[in-house]
């Protein structure tokens, strides 16, 4: 392997410009391309940015090209030319392309909306960046199990979780999609209890015990989550907030600072300069967290284009093997990307 870990995301969509834009801000990673079937503005915006674009198909080259779109190769040259690949297709068709990376000799990060099965192997960095060393590949959970993970687990990681239920109330569908998708003035229940995010954070930690419950809600940007947790013993409040504040990638959030609402953490997001406005954080909001004894109750937003960044760029050390310890991975991602603890604090690095 170069000295640098040479990247490819296949995909150019939500996730999948993030993920490249991360790739770039990373010391030790280069893009090497991305790689795609369509040719509108996303794909031009790469070409604007001096990513090199590659056909993930031999029809799509034609189309890229006819597009007005510099075409540095198909699939599998990029595949030829990296060390490891991102998945960004949309759900399902990633499943498809596992094949072609294994023939490439390719370590391979797919996206929560394929299957656990798919790799055996499902990832959120500060719980099992471990398991993940070196393998051949991992999928990234989703952005509400990662969000969940992450609480939970900053939880149990100082001896407080007994059980969690929880319940979400998800965006209808991404921002740059709701001229044509989504719902409007209603809210529609999902048709089983639990919902899959509390298996799926199973996947990455099997001792959680966690149910959840969600419904889609009628606007397009965040989600929601709500918690009702039972401790291990009765726990003062300060206890909770040191074993969340313990925790990367948890920022907590204060009405009392005007961030009363989702709009108001994506307009802070905008505020402080976020490349599209990204938060990667959970903020958690510590004005409302409430202990009763051995019960606790928080919420928390997400933003579903964002969250899951930071561990895509964490998987693409650990499947590498560069960096082998958890925390400074981390570390590395977090420093790059301006990741927070607390959004309305000068950075240490910024005196």
């Amino acid at each position: 392997m170069s000295e640098k870990i040479r990247v490819g995301v296949n995909g150019y969509g939500v996730i999948g410009k993030r993920v490249a834009h991360a790739i770039k801000a990373q010391p030790d990673m280069e893009l090497i391309g991305i790689s795609d079937v369509i040719s509108d503005y996303r794909i031009k915006t790469a070409v604007a940015l001096a990513i090199p674009v590659y056909a993930s198909t031999t029809e799509s080259a034609t189309d890229l090209a006819a597009g007005g779109i510099p075409v540095a190769g198909g699939l599998h040259q990029l595949l030829d030319a990296v060390d490891v690949i991102v998945d960004c297709t949309p759900a399902k068709i990633g499943a498809g392309n596992l094949d072609h990376y294994r023939e490439h000799g390719v370590k391979a990060i797919f996206q929560g909306g394929e299957k656990h099965e798919l790799t055996g192997h499902s990832f959120v960095a500060h719980a099992n960046y471990d398991t993940a060393l070196g393998r051949e590949a991992t999928r990234v959970v989703s952005c509400n199990t990662t969000a969940t993970v992450r609480t939970l687990t900053a939880l149990k990681d100082a001896g407080l979780l007994s059980k969690a239920r929880g319940v979400l109330i998800r965006r209808a569908t991404d921002p740059w999609e709701s001229d044509h998708s989504g719902i409007m003035n209603t809210m529609v229940p999902e048709a089983s209890i639990p919902s899959h995010q509390g298996p799926d954070a199973k996947s990455v930690d099997p001792d959680l015990d966690v149910i959840t419950t969600a419904v889609k809600g009628s606007h397009t940007q965040n989600h929601m989550h709500y918690w009702t947790v039972e401790l291990t013993r009765p726990a003062g409040r300060e206890e909770i907030l040191d074993a969340l504040r313990a925790m990367p990638r948890i920022a907590l959030v204060r009405r009392a600072d005007g961030i009363v609402a989702l709009n108001s953490t994506i307009e802070l997001m905008k505020d402080l300069g976020r490349p599209r406005g990204d938060m990667y954080e959970v903020a958690l909001w510590e004005d409302i967290l409430t202990v009763q004894g051995s019960e606790l109750f928080y919420t928390y937003t997400v933003d579903n284009q964002a969250v899951v960044i930071p561990e895509n760029i964490d998987a693409v050390r650990a499947l590498a093997g560069t960096v082998t310890d958890a925390a400074e991975s981390i570390r590395r991602t977090d420093e790059a990307l301006g990741v927070r603890q607390d959004f309305l604090m000068a950075p240490k690095n910024s005196l």
